[in-house]
């Protein structure tokens, strides 16, 4: 299944399918020329998801209490804001960039370190950039769709933002004590899984090409800010 933060996306990318589908599975299926071994891939994290991080997601939600676990969340939340911020400035958006800057700045000071999302009901949205999106937005194509062990979905242009993107890792930067470091990205994980619970139960048909065309759509819809430049015809619905 789906375990990088990327994937947070999913549940957009859900929605974009239905209203995108027709032109966007073609486009998705010509983005995927190494189908059989990402089909492999996905086969194996999936059993690893189905063993061993969906039950562990789905006991962490059971037992933890709704405000700590939206503290958590929060919390997380805030530090990815920080990577947003970066790869705003370099994408040169100046709205973006004042708004990821005024998150963090809220979210860490009068929201306690992150645990409250002060900026959102002030009407601050995140920007939610990623290097991936860096890239593209600078012209750099997705290339060929990949299904990364562990990590979930990618392609080769996303794949490769992942290793810029962990310069701007706050967690993995500056907490040196390594069992807390754990900790945290053990947690951080489980949030991720716990966020995909209500977008899995809407794939339907082939799981592989369903998640497949979803991650393309919600990437392609961020690189572009939300403008598709697809026209679509009333008889595509």
């Amino acid at each position: 299944m789906m375990l990088n933060k990327q994937a947070a996306g999913f549940g957009c990318g859900v929605a974009l399918m239905f209203s995108f589908y027709t032109s966007g599975a073609i486009a998705a299926v010509e983005s995927d020329p190494w189908e059989g071994v990402n089909r492999a891939v996905y086969k194996i994290n999936k059993t690893a998801d189905r063993t061993l991080l969906k039950p562990l997601a789905q006991g962490y939600h059971a037992v933890t209490p709704d405000i700590v676990e939206a503290g958590v969340h929060n919390f997380f939340s805030n530090l990815g804001d920080v990577t947003s911020l970066a790869n705003n400035i370099l994408q040169l958006k100046l709205e973006g960039t004042v708004k990821d800057f005024s998150r963090v700045v809220f979210n860490s000071t009068f929201g306690i370190v992150g645990l409250i999302d002060v900026a959102t009901p002030m009407g601050i949205q995140s920007s939610d950039e990623d290097f991936g999106q860096t890239l593209g937005y600078w012209g750099v194509k997705p290339g060929p769709y990949v299904v990364l062990p562990l990590f979930g979905p990618s392609s080769v242009r996303d794949a490769l933002g992942r290793i810029p993107d962990a310069a701007t890792n706050v967690w993995a930067n500056e907490v040196g004590h390594i069992p807390t470091r754990n900790t945290g990205y053990g947690v951080d994980l489980l949030d991720t899984r716990v966020g995909l619970f209500s977008a899995e139960k809407l794939i339907t048909g082939d799981e592989y090409s369903f998640v497949r065309d979803a991650y393309l759509q919600q990437r392609d819809y961020a690189v572009k800010d939300g403008q598709m430049d697809a026209q679509f015809n009333q008889e595509d619905f």
